[in-house]
């Protein structure tokens, strides 16, 4: 519930944003411009993002006979969640990495890399298929676009203002309808666009803290995922992904290095986080998690209370 909360919060912000934004750079009816023509555009894109990065990858679909095990655990996990069965792609890369698309459940696509299947055991690629149905289940591919939408807007109204204050603001009068100066636009068409920025990161992290919690249920464990979420922090450092950087946000962990984009503008937190998390352990910086019960490992332990917690909620 806390990171439906927060994303919701952050919807509300960024919504904020661009009414502030609208009225100040681009007035009412500009406002509206920007919404119409960046709800178009990711429209589009909700429709076919989809094929387009399959086409961009190169990823071929995998039918029963061709990949047996790999279908039976997506069947499994689909049935195990409540999701019909989505199609199963595999992309003929070797840094493992995963990613879910598709705009609803009913046309949903789980893409593996072959890198992947070839890393992890069985455990860790069902933990990671169970984060990728869990941002299917959690509709996350719709909030994505509704991000990516205001966000759109709100980049194309500081556009609107800053070719307005450098070709017609110089001969507005400054104070008349309380409209800002110049500069005041300027200003305002640079920060505008990098809140809306920070914003959609946010909520982009916010869905994975809570896609690793849904899978952690469907997977009924959270060891696999977990473990696969080690391995794939380790080889994003080593062995990045020749990916498009716009499609970054998709993919289980940041395909790009594990060096970029940290803090407020990563479109991931930190794999070492997620992995504290999801086994019951103390937030970083926090204090360190109580020792575990005779004759029971650490992970063991955590993964037990993390259940309890669940069963208490």
């Amino acid at each position: 519930m806390g990171n439906q909360i927060k994303t919701t919060l952050l919807l509300a912000m960024m919504t904020a944003c661009i009414m502030v934004a609208g009225n100040l750079l681009g007035g009412r009816q500009g406002m509206v411009i920007a919404l119409v023509v960046a709800a178009g555009m990711n429209f589009f894109s909700y429709w076919y993002s989809d094929k387009i990065v399959l086409r961009m990858y190169r990823a071929s679909e995998a039918t029963p006979q061709q990949a047996p095990e790999l279908y039976e655990m997506v069947q499994t996990l689909a049935h195990q969640a409540g999701l019909p069965m989505p199609k199963v792609y595999i992309i003929p890369k070797e840094a493992p990495n995963a990613f879910a698309t598709g705009r609803n459940p009913e046309n949903a696509v789980v893409a593996v890399t072959q890198g992947l299947l070839r890393l992890m055991n069985r455990k860790e690629v069902m933990g990671v298929l169970a984060h990728e149905l869990a941002h299917v289940k959690n509709r996350d591919i719709l909030i994505g676009t509704i991000a990516a939408t205001m966000a759109g807007a709100i980049m194309m109204l500081a556009s609107m203002a800053r070719w307005s204050a450098i070709f017609g603001g110089m001969h507005r009068d400054d104070d008349s309808g309380g409209a800002m100066g110049t500069i005041g636009v300027l200003v305002m068409s640079i920060i505008a666009p990098l809140a809306a920025m920070i914003i959609q990161m946010a909520v982009s992290r916010s869905r994975e803290y809570l896609a690793d919690a849904t899978g952690a249920r469907i997977a009924g464990g959270p060891e696999g995922l977990a473990g696969a979420l080690e391995k794939l922090g380790a080889y994003s450092r080593r062995m990045p992904m020749d990916a498009n950087p716009s499609t970054a946000h998709m993919f289980i962990v940041n395909p790009l290095s594990g060096k970029r984009l940290q803090g407020l503008f990563a479109t991931h937190p930190p794999v070492e986080e997620r992995i504290n998390r999801l086994l019951g352990g103390a937030p970083s910086g926090g204090p360190s998690a109580p020792p575990p019960p005779p004759g029971r490992s650490r992970q063991e332990a955590a993964g037990r209370a993390f259940w309890d917690g669940l069963k208490g909620e």
